[in-house]
């Protein structure tokens, strides 16, 4: 069943969202590496969808991947989806917010254990919660 907030138009989401996080969450954009300061976020707290609010990764998960983007090995459970990104020449797993399907990033195989799994998220696409 979708949430009011996939009923949202890309109009209504433009209206919500700035410039860069609608070209992110709702146009699969990329924010540069290295320019988002939720990278070097290192305090207890929640990572939220930064269109809806739903949390979707624990600080607890974080790490530091040196990539310039925050990275995490497991989200919250039930808080994202992935599709099959094909674009640039190359077949990546896309990860969504379960919630209102905001592109987050991508997941690759090469994280830390235990999950193996590196969530290479745009800090755009999150908003940081403090306990």
């Amino acid at each position: 069943m979708k949430s009011e907030k996939q009923q949202i138009t890309d109009q209504e989401w433009s209206k919500l969202l700035t410039p860069e996080q609608f070209r992110v969450l709702r146009q699969h954009g990329t924010e540069r590496a290295f320019t988002s300061p939720l990278d070097k976020q290192d305090s207890a707290g929640t990572y939220c969808c930064a269109g809806c609010g739903q949390p979707l990764f624990s600080s607890e998960t974080k790490y530091n991947s040196g990539t310039g983007w925050p990275s995490f090995w497991q989200p919250i459970e039930g808080a994202i989806e992935t599709s099959v990104d094909r674009a640039l020449f190359m077949s990546r797993i896309e990860v969504h917010c379960s919630n209102c399907g905001g592109h987050l990033g991508h997941v690759f195989t090469d994280g830390p254990k235990p999950t193996g799994q590196r969530y290479c998220m745009n800090g755009v696409a999150l908003k940081f919660v403090e306990p």
